[in-house]
């Protein structure tokens, strides 16, 4: 495996709902089968996730896990190329999902478009769950726990891969701090004047409490304004906005997919969920 080939680390997963469709196939499994040759892939049957939306037919699940591996290797994916593995199997990514749900602000997760969009569309399910509500942080679990660089989407899921770039950032600037990190931060801040040190403060805490970008911006602006710090205070007053310290959970990107969105017979995504496959 070449360095380059190492230096990229692409995760990707799949719900065992059922049996294949060609949404499947055009969207997910021919972008993994090029993937596989270029960076090294992590690929998994996201059982648990099944669970957010098919809690009442897990057994129905578990037949269709191994079916959908069997799928997999028929399509072109090698596991002698790419790790493959079942999600329930490795029990350290509900550790992580569990650890970042205590500093994730509830917020950020009702922002996110596919929770409300869901619901109305699965009106026939019970959806007012945390595990469907959570959903998009399982995911956030799953790629930080493999420090992955790149995840292929489709259109529908960039703002989940959004989420974990800021989630990621708040695990950084809540664990990979050093010991002096926030006393001078607090000197700096000290140095700004007493009106953008109130207003940067306020912005600062509506950010990290409430995933307001807005106010993200006006914190910025009161740093940006100030002429009473240096480049080396700005910086840590930046630092201390969106995370500093050392980057535990790299950020990773959303790789948009080449069909990014198959349609199905109505013109929705295609999915088994919609009837629409």
């Amino acid at each position: 495996m070449s360095a380059e080939h190492r230096s990229r680390r692409i995760l990707s997963g799949m719900r065992p709902t059922g049996r294949l469709h060609l949404g499947h196939y055009h969207g997910v499994l021919k972008n993994w089968v090029r993937l596989q040759e270029e960076a090294e892939c992590f690929f998994f049957v996201a059982d648990w996730h099944a669970l957010t939306t098919h809690y009442e037919e897990p057994t129905a699940m578990d037949l269709h896990v191994w079916d959908m591996l069997v799928d997999w290797m028929a399509s072109g994916i090698d596991p002698e190329k790419a790790t493959l593995f079942i999600q329930s199997r490795v029990p350290q990514h509900a550790e992580l999902h569990l650890l970042l749900s205590m500093i994730t602000p509830l917020g950020w997760l009702l922002r996110v478009p596919s929770f409300k969009d869901q619901q109305q569309k699965l009106k026939d399910r019970d959806l007012a769950t945390y595990g469907f509500l959570g959903y998009p942080l399982l995911q956030s679990a799953d790629i930080l726990m493999y420090r992955a660089t790149g995840v292929p989407v489709g259109e529908d899921q960039v703002p989940h891969v959004e989420l974990t770039r800021e989630i990621a950032r708040r695990f950084n600037h809540v664990f990979g701090r050093d010991a002096s990190f926030e006393e001078k931060a607090n000197e700096a801040l000290s140095r700004l004047g007493k009106k953008a040190a109130k207003a940067y403060s306020k912005a600062r805490a509506e950010w990290l409490q409430e995933g307001n970008t807005e106010a993200r911006e006006a914190a910025s602006a009161a740093i940006a304004g100030s002429a009473n710090i240096s480049s080396e205070d700005r910086e840590r007053l930046s630092g201390f906005l969106d995370g500093g310290g050392r980057v535990i959970l790299p950020e990773p990107e959303a790789l948009l997919t080449p069909a990014a969105k198959m349609p199905g017979l109505d013109g929705q995504k295609m999915s088994k969920s919609y009837n629409n496959t």
